[in-house]
């Protein structure tokens, strides 16, 4: 099976996260990482117990939801909360993390910064970022479909093109239907 990368696998993460979220403007998810471990994780909602948007209606002010904690900060906290360092971990994000995270993620030690969508990237975020020798990467979510039958599939595939094999189809023929199995199931077999 064609393994998945591990930027990839961390930002899917932060994108299942998102679904979490109760915010309806912008769903955030964040994922902190350390060592190739997920350390915690976050999405942007109100606090626990509280009101959320969903249910309510954001509390807009100033054109932002002051009820909503954003992924990157629940993430942090979450790791406050339970005592796990964050010291040179790595953070992926849906989104561009906004002003108020940036401090917090410089501050918590976090070396390198990945984000998938681009979101009101703040220069002056940018720019701390920079002065604080941390790494930002965009690391745009690959479309992936997960096929848990997949491998039932291919065998299936071959099986009937082995039938087709054997009522005398022409060995032209034959070989397109395998390019074709081959292309249709390119992940499986191979390791990465």
């Amino acid at each position: 099976m064609n393994r998945i990368k591990w930027d990839q696998y961390f930002m899917a993460q932060s994108h299942l996260l998102a679904l979490r979220s109760t915010c309806t403007r912008l769903t955030v998810g964040a994922t902190i990482v350390r060592d190739k471990r997920i350390i915690a994780g976050g999405y942007n909602g109100s606090v626990s117990g509280g009101t959320h948007c969903i249910d309510e209606g954001c509390y807009v002010v100033d054109n932002h939801c002051i009820r909503t904690v954003h992924a990157e900060m629940n993430a942090l906290l979450q790791c406050s909360k339970f005592g796990v360092p964050t010291e040179n971990a790595e953070i992926y994000v849906t989104h561009f993390p906004c002003l108020q995270c940036t401090k917090a993620i410089i501050q918590a030690g976090i070396k390198v910064v990945y984000y998938a969508v681009d979101y009101k990237n703040h220069p002056y975020a940018i720019e701390m970022l920079e002065n604080s020798n941390v790494k930002v990467q965009k690391v745009p979510l690959q479309e992936m479909v997960i096929d848990l039958k997949s491998k039932e599939k291919l065998e299936f595939v071959n099986e009937l093109i082995e039938k087709v094999t054997e009522s005398g189809a022409d060995d032209k023929e034959i070989k397109a239907l395998h390019e074709q199995a081959a292309t249709l199931f390119s992940n499986i077999g191979k390791n990465n």
